[in-house]
């Protein structure tokens, strides 16, 4: 349950950040860092990775000990994968209609939530926790190597700024128009190999979890690992800045480290304690997390493609009129907006709810 419920908190706060009331008013730790550091927001994608890559570890495990061979796991794999990076291009395909874009966007979360999973899952099927350590070890030191060593034509090496930097120079070369800002896109394919480390980091986990042993001293020895993680990549970030925008190694290990740490806090509250009051909102959520991430996203597309008129006769989207309407009603409208984006996730814990309640767990 403990799993669950860090899932559906890492889905609450998805929701949440991506569904301001108004983009123009929002409070600083719900808004992505600019560039170089981090905030709030830009944990909650790597946290979601980490809990992919735990959940890889008892999904395969049980199915390993049940006889499924490893080539079948495998398929599923490439078929889970394949699902994940169609759903999220048909995301973008519905952006691309609905807001008459001048290009499709080819990368996206889910994009590297596919990616992300089917590649740990192999080297985990085939390498276990040393393979996946190993592997992990490569793609973080191999990232930082390319990143300030590699040249980028017109621009030099070590550059890590927007544009002059190697993983926008490989997305220029892969991806052309199709990103998400003209020249590079933060899910782009090169930066896409250090958010794999993250993921092969909560395979390690769950193999530390799965390990035999009495579970206080297994979750003490998570918090451990993940106080030092969180260390490790602080301080590689005095080197090697935390940037969530290209996932820079810095970045994988702290976020790896914060995600042990939490998982560990979840564990010993939920599944030691037994404090599971309250929990059951973030349950439905963390048992249904696709489901809720692509169809709270495409809601939110379609609110703002609806257009309606406003008082003054202009136009203006259904998903502006509502948060005028009912929300901006503050003194500092940041609350207001933030209010939209609370309620905005109610609705989607009450479907997720009426969901768990019925045992209707939509998977791919």
């Amino acid at each position: 349950m403990a799993l669950d419920v860090f899932r559906g908190g890492t889905i609450a706060g998805m929701i949440v950040v991506n569904n301001p009331g108004t983009w123009a008013n929002v409070y600083p730790p719900l808004l992505h860092a600019e560039w170089h550091g981090w905030t709030f927001t830009d944990t909650i994608f790597p946290f979601f990775l980490f809990i992919v890559g735990v959940s890889i570890v008892y999904a395969f495990r049980r199915r390993l000990a049940e006889g499924v061979p490893p080539r079948a796991l495998a398929l599923h794999a490439v078929r889970r994968g394949a699902i994940l990076v169609a759903l999220g291009l048909a995301l973008n395909l519905l952006s691309f209609a609905v807001f008459g874009r001048e290009h499709v966007r080819i990368p996206g979360v889910l994009q590297r939530i596919g990616v992300c999973f089917l590649a740990a899952a192999l080297v985990f099927l085939w390498g276990r926790a040393r393979g996946s350590a190993a592997a992990a070890t490569l793609l973080l030191a191999g990232y930082w190597g390319l990143m300030t060593l590699a040249p980028v034509p017109g621009y030099g090496t070590g550059r890590l700024d927007r544009v002059g930097n190697f993983a926008a120079h490989v997305d220029r070369l892969v991806l052309g128009a199709h990103t998400w800002k003209p020249g590079w896109d933060p899910e782009g394919p090169l930066s896409t190999l250090p958010a794999i480390a993250t993921t092969l980091l909560g395979v390690l986990a769950g193999e530390r979890l799965r390990a035999s042993g009495p579970m206080r001293r297994k979750v003490i020895g998570l918090a451990g690992w993940g106080a030092v993680g969180a260390l490790a990549g602080w301080a590689w970030g005095l080197f090697f800045p935390i940037n969530k925008n290209i996932w820079t190694s810095s970045y994988a290990v702290l976020m790896g480290g914060l995600a042990a740490l939490v998982l560990a806090a979840c564990l010993a509250i939920v599944d030691l304690a037994g404090a599971r009051r309250g929990t059951g909102p973030l349950v439905w959520l963390g048992s249904n997390p696709i489901a809720a991430f692509v169809l709270s996203t495409a809601l939110t597309i379609a609110l703002l493609g609806v257009k309606v008129a406003g008082p003054d006769g202009k136009p203006r989207s259904l998903y502006s009129a509502i948060y005028r309407a009912v929300f901006d009603r503050f003194a500092d409208p940041r609350l207001g907006s933030l209010l939209f984006a609370v309620a905005y996730l109610g609705l989607w814990v009450l479907v997720c709810g009426t969901l768990y309640r019925r045992r209707v767990f939509l998977r791919v």
